[in-house]
């Protein structure tokens, strides 16, 4: 069995509104699934994806209007990088968050690939690297977009976990869900060990975890703008499965297999609290929309369907700007 990569990271917003505008108009994503967060069905799921949802390529959110600031420490998914074809795409996002207002930092090479860190109007940590498309294939752009292909966001890069002790993290990741440990880099903050890279399936930026060890931050208090869990890619069911059967057998206390419908689920928790979960490519964001209107209305899945009225009588009501 061998994870496949990144499959998506979900995080918290405070006004979907807003949180549509900056993913689809300012970054160029498709909003490929409005749903609800299914073990809280008074609040809105929104998937943002490539052209097709591919897996590997959506960045979601729950929308919880009462989420409060994010007071950013350890035992969290630090930042959350999307990846681009080139350095002149770089040079391109520098033109457009200037003219968006969006915060963006100076360009700095991170394990041999240029990157740049940018935050959304809510403080998500985020990031553009440069992908030489060797790994991972690229995802495929939204052509609605007005982002031109070429300096595009073709699917999610590697995520970065802040913890105050990496060790058990680590052999987690190694002894458990097979990554291999590909090297490091220095750390941006002064004194602080380097940053570790892992990865796993077809390599690059999709397929990598990054761990920083911060032992002077207090654990992080999440709110708006922060990550609730990143997921990683199971190929096919019966690996589903497997993983199932391994992480109770090395002794993980799991959420058991969980129907999505989209996608089917495990969640577990790393020794520093980071919340995991397993999520297989299949069935698909295509499964009860068509491919050319996935996004535009509320979709349920079929065992929510039954309390449909209900649901959409405890949900606020959202305006989206086209």
């Amino acid at each position: 069995m061998e994870l496949a990569g990144i499959h998506h990271v979900s995080a918290i917003t405070a006004n979907a509104e807003k949180n549509f505008d900056f993913f689809t108009t300012i970054l160029g994503m498709r909003l490929v699934k409005k749903s609800v967060n299914q073990d809280n069905t008074s609040s809105y799921h929104l998937f943002y994806a490539d052209a097709v949802g591919t897996p590997g390529t959506d960045m979601t959110y729950f929308d919880i209007p009462s989420a409060g600031k994010t007071v950013p420490g350890v035992s969290s998914i630090s930042n959350t990088a999307f990846r681009v074809k080139s350095e002149a795409a770089l040079t391109y996002w520098q033109e457009r968050f200037t003219k968006h207002q969006v915060h963006f930092e100076e360009v700095v090479e991170r394990f041999g690939r240029k990157t740049m860190n940018f935050e959304d109007f809510e403080g998500s940590r985020l990031m553009l690297v440069v992908d030489d498309g060797k790994g991972v294939p690229y995802g495929i752009p939204w052509a609605k977009s007005e982002v031109p292909e070429d300096f595009s966001v073709v699917g999610l890069g590697q995520v970065t976990l802040t913890v105050r002790q990496s060790e058990k993290t680590q052999l987690v990741l190694t002894e458990v869900l097979g990554f291999k440990k590909l090297g490091s880099y220095a750390s941006n903050s002064a004194g602080m060990p380097d940053i570790m890279v892992y990865s796993t399936g077809e390599g690059g930026p999709a397929s990598e975890v990054h761990i920083e060890e911060r032992s002077d931050l207090p654990i992080e208090r999440p709110g708006r703008g922060s990550v609730h869990h990143v997921a990683f890619r199971v190929k096919t069911f019966e690996d589903y499965d497997k993983w199932e059967e391994l992480l109770r057998s090395k002794g993980f206390m799991t959420s058991g297999k969980i129907d999505r419908y989209y996608f089917k689920s495990i969640y577990f928790r790393e020794p520093n609290g980071i919340l995991f979960e397993l999520a297989t490519d299949e069935p698909g964001f295509a499964t009860d929309e068509s491919m050319d209107t996935l996004g535009e209305t509320l979709a349920l899945p079929p065992f929510l369907e039954s309390r449909r009225e209900q649901i959409e009588s405890s949900l606020r009501p959202l305006t989206f700007k086209e």
